[in-house]
């Protein structure tokens, strides 16, 4: 029998003893294609769960019994848009409707302004120009006499009567002061003049001349004075710097309205209301 023997390799083949592994450049593409392959899978199921509008539509509309007996085409009626409602038309003659309290404060505005222009003079061709534009067309404009000024001092509406279809009659109250060539201005007593106005789609306008005549004042209101203590009297001339007390009315709670004469700021003395509390 022969011995054992121990054979010598001039080289170890290492590739025999070492685990054989798979190749890693095709593990990371079948890694990489079940990834896509998952990610398409999961698109076309999330697409076919969930149908968009536009593709499921054509299917809703489409005439089906069972369709119609079906819970979803019940939800598909009640998402339905409403039908658009038809725009709401307005009458012309609603557009140039105007509110009647519009037109009064419009028609008593425009009074005032007629009768201020009215009873001016000044001799400037401006003012006789917007009174020419103010008068009804074909009445005359006033005549004035060589010198003669106007000047007005108030104007004030205090009424309004509708006479007819956005026709109004305005009564205004005017006080104007007047001069003759180089006198000085007197006072005028104050007039009532009645301006028919009416308010169309162009504007107020005067439709005639003024109804003038004169105002009454009328009579004097009644004031029952009384004699007013001394302490009462000595703090209204206190507190007004009056110069005497003419007399006073005493409330119910005891205060005091005290009638006392005293100068103004332009050194005219006049009779004053002072208001004098209870003690």
């Amino acid at each position: 029998m022969e011995p054992e023997r121990n054979e010598v390799y001039e080289r170890i083949p290492w590739e025999t003893l070492e685990e054989k592994k798979p190749d890693r450049q095709w593990l990371m593409l079948t890694v990489a294609g079940a990834i896509v392959l998952g990610s398409l899978a999961y698109a076309w199921t999330s697409s076919r769960a969930a149908p968009g509008p536009a593709t499921t539509t054509p299917a809703l509309a489409a005439p089906s019994t069972v369709a119609a007996a079906s819970a979803p085409a019940v939800s598909a009626v009640a998402v339905t848009a409403a039908p658009a409602q038809a725009p709401v038309v307005t009458a012309e003659a609603d557009l140039y409707a105007v509110h009647p309290e519009r037109a009064i404060d419009e028609a008593t505005a425009h009074a005032e302004w007629f009768v201020a222009e009215y009873l001016t003079v000044d001799g400037s061709e401006e003012s006789r120009a917007t009174l020419s534009a103010l008068l009804p067309a074909g009445v005359p404009m006033p005549v004035a006499p060589d010198g003669s000024r106007v000047f007005v001092e108030w104007v004030r509406s205090i009424g309004v009567e509708e006479v007819g279809e956005l026709t109004y009659r305005v009564t205004v109250l005017a006080r104007s002061l007047a001069a003759a060539g180089g006198d000085d201005y007197v006072r005028q007593t104050p007039l009532r003049l009645e301006v028919d106005v009416s308010v169309t789609d162009a504007g107020p306008q005067v439709i005639a001349p003024p109804t003038i005549g004169s105002t009454p004042v009328g009579e004097a209101h009644p004031l029952p004075m009384t004699e007013v203590p001394e302490d009462v009297a000595a703090s209204a001339l206190q507190g007004s710097g009056g110069t005497e007390v003419v007399g006073g009315v005493q409330a119910a709670g005891g205060a005091w309205q005290v009638i006392v004469m005293a100068p103004g700021a332009d050194g005219v003395v006049r009779p004053v209301t002072i208001p004098v509390p209870a003690a």
